[in-house]
């Protein structure tokens, strides 16, 4: 018996008959996975964006960040009649760090922090506030004539044991003669 050759066509088929379904097989070869890539991308960033336990999306942090950079302060010219007296400057400027001896001010009130510094003398003292001493900053980081500084640099002195003279304001100029 002799046996006939067999074809290619008898044993081997593929689901792919025909040149259209190979042209849809290779469309979706390529579709499919890009349409699952962009599905899994907007799934992963649709969520919340802050970490666990972060409070980045509440209102206080978002007001925080559009907070405004500076402010304006408006202050009334007339309020102002003459140089303030020492002891006023003192409790609007110096009583931060005098009062409670912060960064090694002398503390108002302690003759013993005191005593080193009245004897360098009046002159000294209102220098270094002026100017800044150490962690002073100038005038204290105040905006206060010089003349104030000095009357709080006084007031501060006296309280603390020293003996020192108040200046007085400078007399106002008299009108040109003709």
């Amino acid at each position: 018996m002799s046996q006939a050759p067999q074809s290619h066509e008898s044993g081997h088929e593929g689901p792919i008959q025909t040149p259209q379904q190979l042209i849809v097989a290779v469309a979706l070869a390529f579709i499919v996975p890009v349409a699952i890539i962009v599905l899994l991308v907007s799934y992963v960033s649709s969520g919340n964006q802050g970490a666990a336990g972060s409070d980045a999306l509440t209102a206080q942090a978002t007001a925080e960040r559009i907070m405004p950079v500076g402010t304006v302060e408006i202050k009334l010219a007339s309020a102002n009649t003459g140089p303030r007296a020492g002891e006023e400057v003192y409790k609007a400027q110096c009583v931060n760090c005098h009062g409670a001896g912060m960064l090694g001010a002398p503390k108002f009130g302690a003759a013993g922090d005191w005593t080193a510094r009245i004897a360098k003398g009046d002159a000294t003292l209102v220098d270094h506030a002026l100017k800044g001493f150490n962690s002073m900053t100038a005038q204290g980081g105040g905006e206060y004539s010089d003349l104030e500084i000095h009357r709080a640099v006084v007031y501060m002195v006296n309280g603390s044991g020293g003996k020192f003279a108040e200046p007085a304001a400078p007399a106002a100029s008299a009108a040109s003669a003709p």
